[in-house]
């Protein structure tokens, strides 16, 4: 049988009616459906007569400004985002929704992120149909990343040729595709990456680059998406936004105008000599890869909505559980060896005499835990890769001693209650760095999800010293380590510390990350149905910020969405 092309967005036909015909219904043009496509609402159609055609374009082209506006441009540079949803009110940032785990028991990525491939002409609407499905996907941490940060850089030749409107940007050969393939991979495997910001008025990429991460939809959109066979394979559903010629010409001139700094005989010559060639030979052929056209691009809102389920149905497959997994896991092994605890001398257990009591006043809990965790520092620290080295004392003596040689130390808190360990750290380590990362556990599935956070730049070379205050089934954990490995920061180089830990969370951190360093001060053997650690601590983070019985914060801010 014959291959099928992709379904094209575009309504059920009523019995009787002939594939492709147009019916007149009150006055107005309707498209009519092809057999197999049932996604584009019967919207009336633009009268397709050339007459007609060159009238409205000749009206649309004569309100354009002859000369390059001189009003702050909106975009010149090109558009990679990912923002985490939240609301702020007058005294806080609420990040409201968190990502679930991406990955099993074991610690590995277990699932990849779903990617969107959208394909159309320049000024076709990809970007906007791109925002559409975001914002009616309706779930955290989707990634737009677009192909035009993907631009290579251009020589000076090639930068005057482009100041003349001579250099072809719509050719294959304009795209980095190494970078881009490389770039998309690592994102949908769940890794950090950075992307390049291409500046269109200078024609170059700018010195500061993008860092994206924790992606769980990624919407790539970009005029040559299915140009090439490595980068097709990246994709989970090809979409190609198809858009009358003339009304793209019509964005054209009016958005490089506008926003690019260009005159009208500047892009109508750069439109004919490349844009339109380009799109007859490497980007209207390439709708044959697709698996969906949609027609009339952001205002095919029946076809949006088509993606938009396709995408939650496959999400709702991919959907993991890690907690149940690791409360159930390495029952009666003995503790690893990865496992150092700070050695219980009486003054280290009369200090988790007086911490774990549910008596003891917040002044003294949190003077005799900074206490130990000053102790717990200076105990990991020890394990760190010394050096041996020599130096002449103040009495012309030499003394062979030891130092952390030339790497850097990171210090990253798991929010809220790791935080509370960070002033120990910094008077112990002079110049540290620190990162945050806040994972929460959702109420209504036991899940920890990732809400939000921030690494200092270029830490995958760092000893990295991960701090929370307990750890019962090491769920928070092991996502922290995870976040951790996706930003390439080295398993062996990662520090685990803990005033109190569970050994269902050690069991857990150790199989998933055996060579990630797991110090602690002291280790419970239970934890009982509710995930708390017996005999335990109590909530660390309520005792220490005194926030048992606070008022919950929508009762007290004004709400500013």
């Amino acid at each position: 049988m014959p291959k099928r092309g992709p379904k094209r967005a575009t309504p059920r036909r009523s019995p009787g009616k002939l594939c492709g015909c147009r019916q007149r219904t009150g006055g107005s043009m309707f498209e009519m459906a092809s057999a197999d496509g049932v996604v584009e609402e019967a919207v009336p159609a633009a009268r397709r007569s050339s007459g007609s055609r060159g009238a409205a374009l000749n009206s649309l082209v004569n309100r354009l400004p002859l000369t390059p506006s001189l009003s702050p441009r909106k975009r010149t540079t090109s558009q990679s985002k990912t923002e985490p949803p939240l609301l702020r009110t007058s005294k806080r940032t609420i990040y409201t929704a968190g990502r679930p785990p991406w990955y099993n028991e074991t610690g590995t990525p277990f699932k990849e992120a779903f990617v969107i491939g959208l394909c159309g002409g320049s000024a076709s609407g990809k970007t906007t149909v791109a925002n559409k499905i975001i914002e009616a996907l309706d779930v955290p941490w989707v990634v737009l990343l677009s192909m035009d940060s993907f631009y290579k850089v251009l020589n000076k030749e090639q930068q005057e040729q482009a100041a003349r409107n001579e250099y072809n940007f719509d050719h294959p050969d304009a795209f980095d595709f190494d970078l881009l393939i490389s770039v998309l991979r690592k994102l949908k495997e769940g890794k950090s990456v950075k992307v390049p910001v291409y500046d269109f008025t200078t024609h170059s990429r700018r010195k500061e680059w993008k860092t994206i991460y924790g992606a769980n939809v990624i919407i790539f959109e970009g005029i040559l998406s299915f140009a090439n066979k490595e980068l097709l394979q990246l994709l989970d559903m090809k979409v190609f936004v198809d858009t009358d010629s003339d009304i793209r010409l019509v964005r054209r001139l009016k958005r490089d105008i506008m926003e690019r700094g260009r005159d009208v005989a500047g892009v109508i010559k750069q439109y004919s000599k490349f844009v339109k060639p380009s799109f007859e030979q490497y980007i209207e052929p390439t709708m044959q890869a697709a698996d969906i056209v949609v027609p009339r691009g952001g205002e095919n809102f029946v076809a949006l909505d088509l993606i938009v389920q396709h995408v939650h149905s496959q999400l709702e497959k991919r959907e993991i559980t890690v907690r149940a997994a690791l409360a159930s896991a390495h029952q009666g092994q003995p503790l690893p060896t990865t496992l150092s605890v700070l050695e219980s001398t009486p003054q280290v257990r009369g200090m988790h005499t007086i911490i774990r009591n549910k008596d003891t006043s917040r002044d003294e809990f949190i003077f005799y835990s900074k206490r130990l965790m000053r102790l717990l520092i200076e105990y990991a620290l020890s394990f760190l890769p010394l050096k041996p080295v020599t130096v002449e004392t103040p009495q012309g003596t030499i003394y062979d001693g030891k130092r952390f040689h030339r790497q850097r130390i990171t210090g990253v808190s798991i929010l809220r209650a790791g935080e509370t360990m960070e002033q120990a750290l910094t008077a112990v380590c002079k110049d540290i760095r620190l990162g945050k990362i806040l994972i929460q556990t959702n109420h209504d599935t036991g899940e920890p999800e990732l809400h939000y956070l921030r690494l200092p730049k270029e830490i995958s070379e760092d000893y990295v010293i991960l701090m929370d205050s307990t750890v019962s089934t090491g769920a928070a954990a092991m996502m922290a380590i995870r976040v951790l490995l996706d930003h390439d920061v080295q398993e062996d180089r990662i520090f685990l510390l803990s005033l109190l830990m569970a050994e269902m969370g050690v069991h857990s951190v150790a199989y998933a990350f055996p060579r990630v360093h797991i110090i602690t001060t002291a280790v419970d053997k239970r934890v009982n149905e509710e995930f708390h650690i017996i005999p335990g601590i109590g909530n660390f983070g309520d005792r220490y910020f005194g926030t048992d019985g606070t008022i919950p914060w929508y009762e007290n801010d004004d709400m500013d969405c």
